[in-house]
């Protein structure tokens, strides 16, 4: 189970258009040709446009396309793949991509490091270019000011590198996962352990570059506040393309400590759990415990379920010292029995490797790599826990895990409360802030091949998702917009989706912001020009002005 991470977010793809009739491979290589012919048109070099633009009869099309997906649910015969893959190396590139996708009636995916849980970075149903941010990946750390550019090809470990490079006492508040692209992560939110001291990575972005439907690169005063506001979490592939964020690094200390501490069934982990939804988003705002609960082999022979048994994983990071946390969580968690002999004192960058899978020992270059080293099918989920869990609901989750399509499942808690609870829910359009004790992530993995296989797996995530139901949130059971599901509402795959119907995923994600986030669409783009099936829509339907 180790080798399977939770940390893998859904990216996606691959693809392979299977066309039934002669007609339609002669569009497609029409289509192919003509938008190749303008992007060339539009560039001011060709030859270094032939180097970065990829059609399916290019030998180096299936590499580049399947070289950041990290779902094998996206890499079938039946999923759909690109006419096109351009990896811009210049903005102007970019700008010729849009102009010609429009002219030429194709859509756009915009990817960045390639997360996605239902792919919609480079999968879709209709004609469609992919924009493949991996050239634009540079970073620039002003330490002295306590800022850096960061282009939105770069990663998640790219930029924690960086940092740790100009250094030591200053950090980011992202993700967990190296590999995530923060073009998408800082785009819907993102999060980690240094959420409840810093906020989100989107709190924390003072300006941004995108190009937007007409080819122009706007910087935070060209683009206006509101648009400003609708990128900042409300995702940004619906507004343009983002080329790279200004963010404000936050401080760390010299020294953090961190302790994975594991509790079985049989040693009381119903209990534990239960108890932390009574106390972690209370906690100081410079400790977070999140909870990652899965099944594995129990060494306890009266186990009523034979070997198997549900851990519960409580995995810390705070900002000090060992000497420091323990009588933090002695007092107000003493029930998880934490010892000094369970902690290690580090860095900061130390600790982003130890949460994120790797030895402390590794040097931080390792952060650099941009692929995972498995990849698995999954489906993932999320909600939102504003009430305390009962014993008795974390009870009745155990016969789920010891079912068979759960042998790599997993639910993972992450606190809330400390500067969460401070930020207005209007600030940017991410909302869910005061009143969560944490969110969850619930996600399962499987190795098996199959339509029938994948079926009986996304079931079970389903029926886990239908037995939470009463201990999440409601009115609306809320979801995080960066673990996208299909499952919670879509728009059309063609032409106009209305405000009613967008509205049943979109409230879910963005509450009260949704209605300004369509708001906002409507004024900037009103054709709706960037669009999929969760994109914000516009208020006019298309044709229309």
């Amino acid at each position: 189970m180790k080798s399977i991470s939770w940390y893998f977010i859904v990216l996606l793809f691959s693809l392979s258009l299977t066309c039934s009739s002669a007609s339609t491979l002669d569009d497609d290589t029409n289509n192919n040709e003509n938008l190749v012919k303008c992007l060339y048109q539009y560039s001011n070099n060709s030859t270094s446009t032939s180097k970065l633009v990829y059609t399916k009869s290019n030998s180096s099309y299936s590499s580049v396309l399947q070289f950041s997906i990290q779902n094998l649910r996206f890499e079938t015969n039946t999923t759909s793949k690109p006419l096109v893959i351009v990896t811009p190396s210049e903005i102007s590139q970019i700008q010729a991509t849009i102009i010609c996708s429009k002219r030429h009636g194709m859509q756009i995916r915009t990817r960045s490091g390639g997360h996605d849980y239902e792919g919609l970075s480079y999968v879709s149903e209709v004609p469609f270019v992919i924009i493949d941010l991996i050239n634009l990946s540079e970073i620039h750390v002003d330490a002295d000011n306590r800022t850096a550019w960061v282009q939105a090809g770069a990663t998640i470990g790219q930029l924690y590198y960086a940092i740790s490079q100009k250094s030591k006492t200053l950090g980011f508040p992202a993700a967990v996962c190296s590999t995530v692209g923060v073009g998408g992560q800082f785009s819907g939110g993102g999060y980690g352990f240094l959420m409840r001291k810093y906020g989100l990575a989107a709190d924390n972005i003072i300006d941004a570059h995108i190009i937007d439907v007409n080819g122009r690169l706007l910087d935070r005063e060209a683009m206006g506040e509101d648009l400003f506001w609708a990128i900042r979490g409300g995702g940004g592939a619906s507004f343009g393309v983002i080329i790279s964020w200004k963010i404000k690094l936050v401080t760390v200390p010299s020294t953090v400590t961190v302790f994975r501490v594991a509790r079985t069934l049989e040693q009381n982990a119903t209990e534990l759990v239960h108890k932390w939804h009574l106390v972690a988003n209370k906690l100081d705002d410079n400790l977070t415990i999140r909870i990652i609960l899965q099944r594995l082999n129990s060494s306890s022979s009266s186990n009523k379920q034979g070997s198997l048994t549900v851990q519960a994983t409580f995995e810390s990071m705070f900002l000090g010292t060992v000497d420091e946390l323990i009588p933090l969580v002695q007092e107000r968690f003493p029930e998880l029995g934490l010892l000094k002999q369970d902690c290690s004192e580090m860095s900061w960058i130390q600790s982003v490797l130890y949460l994120g899978g790797f030895s402390i020992n590794e040097s931080p270059q390792v952060l650099l790599n941009r692929t995972q080293s498995s990849v698995f099918y999954f489906k993932g989920k999320s909600d939102y826990v504003t009430v305390p869990i009962p014993e008795s609901g974390v009870e009745g989750l155990w016969p789920l895990f010891y079912e068979d399509e759960a042998q790599y499942a997993l639910m993972i808690f992450n606190p809330y409360g400390g500067r969460m609870d401070e930020i207005p829910e209007s600030e940017i359009p991410f909302p869910h802030r005061a009143g969560n004790i944490c969110k969850i992530q619930h996600i399962v993995y499987w190795v098996e091949e199959g339509n029938d296989v994948a079926e009986r797996h996304m079931n079970w995530i389903r029926r886990v998702y239908s037995y939470m139901e009463p201990f999440v949130s409601k009115s609306p059971r809320a979801a995080y917009v960066n673990y996208r599901d299909l499952d919670i509402g879509v728009n059309n795959k063609n032409g106009y989706t209305s405000y009613k119907k967008a509205s049943v995923w979109g409230l879910k994600y963005f509450k009260n912001n949704f209605n300004r986030l369509v708001h906002v669409k409507t004024k900037v783009y009103p054709l709706n020009f960037f669009r999929n099936e969760q994109s914000i829509p516009s208020l006019l339907p298309l044709g229309r002005k």
